[in-house]
């Protein structure tokens, strides 16, 4: 079945707690895993930050609230247990717990007043529901990620050849190879024949050599192109090589990399705009937001 979106999970989760006991995070994962019967793809699924499994989150914020709400509350560093309250919430055998449910708690009302308002937070709509606060601030920088990827890759394929080959060295050189970018500079574009259009050191001792072919095309680079860069990585001797272009590979050709001993990594338009923000090449930041969690270990001798 799909992840349950926090909503659904507050429920199961606040009966894992009527045996009594205490209960750690992990073994919540675990149980509730295995009550909406997961698969362990569903399970290592991750938010598109890639830092925490979605299901983890899921699981935070439905102990968040229901412990904001009195039902929970930390027993000792990373524990929790069921309250007086949580245990009679259970004995009204409810159909569902969720935020509307929870108004009831004066103290939860007090939590969502802290937060801004009685306002709910944001809703997406998606077959799983709800998103927790993380998923929705995650899945708003992955748009705006995505558009600025879009409009990126634009202005790259309306350069000039000799920019996007500056471009590459500029990208190349953040990314630890070729020494230091003057180095590079000499290296790239000096080739420039069989199928090669530079060389880069693979480290700043260059202890091997990477080859480049750099293409600034609209059309789908195909297998015969990336034949002839193989034939040319043979003719030098050389078994690594990226391949870079603006558009994108035939499945032809990715398939074709895979079948030989030559180390070849492709790179296409969307992944080159991708590693360009990564490595602020072409890009400046304008805004860093932290986010943050309690230390445990910090109050664990409290």
């Amino acid at each position: 079945m799909p992840i349950p979106d926090f909503q659904t999970i507050m429920l199961p989760l606040l009966r894992c707690f009527s045996d009594g006991q205490d209960h750690s995070t992990q073994e919540l994962l675990d149980i509730l895993g295995e009550e909406f019967s997961l698969t362990q793809e569903e399970l290592n699924a991750l938010l598109p930050s890639g830092k925490q499994t979605i299901f983890y989150n899921r699981v935070g914020w439905a102990r968040t609230y229901l412990t904001k709400a009195g039902l929970l509350e930390m027993s000792r560093r990373s524990y929790y247990r069921i309250t007086e309250r949580g245990r009679q919430v259970l004995s009204r055998n409810p159909s569902r717990i969720d935020m509307k449910f929870l108004e009831q708690f004066p103290e939860y009302l007090e939590f969502r007043e802290r937060e801004g308002g009685r306002r709910k937070p944001k809703e997406i709509a998606t077959e799983d529901g709800e998103k927790t606060p993380e998923e929705i601030l995650e899945e708003a920088y992955e748009e705006i990620r995505n558009r600025l990827a879009q409009e990126l890759l634009g202005l790259v394929r309306q350069s000039s050849p000799s920019f996007f080959e500056h471009l590459v060295v500029e990208l190349l050189v953040k990314m630890g190879y070729g020494g230091s970018r003057r180095d590079a500079a000499k290296a790239v574009g000096q080739v420039g024949d069989e199928g090669i259009d530079g060389i880069i050191d693979e480290d700043r001792l260059g202890l091997d050599t990477i080859y480049i072919q750099a293409k600034k095309w609209d059309n789908v680079v195909g297998r015969p192109e990336i034949q002839k860069f193989v034939g040319a990585l043979m003719g030098k001797r050389a078994k690594k090589g990226v391949f870079i272009t603006t558009s994108s590979f035939s499945s032809e050709a990715v398939n074709y990399i895979s079948s030989i001993d030559a180390k070849i990594v492709l790179i296409d338009g969307k992944r080159l705009a991708d590693l360009m923000i990564d490595y602020d090449v072409g890009v400046t930041p304008v805004t860093v937001y932290q986010l943050k969690r309690i230390d445990s270990d910090y109050f664990g001798n409290g």
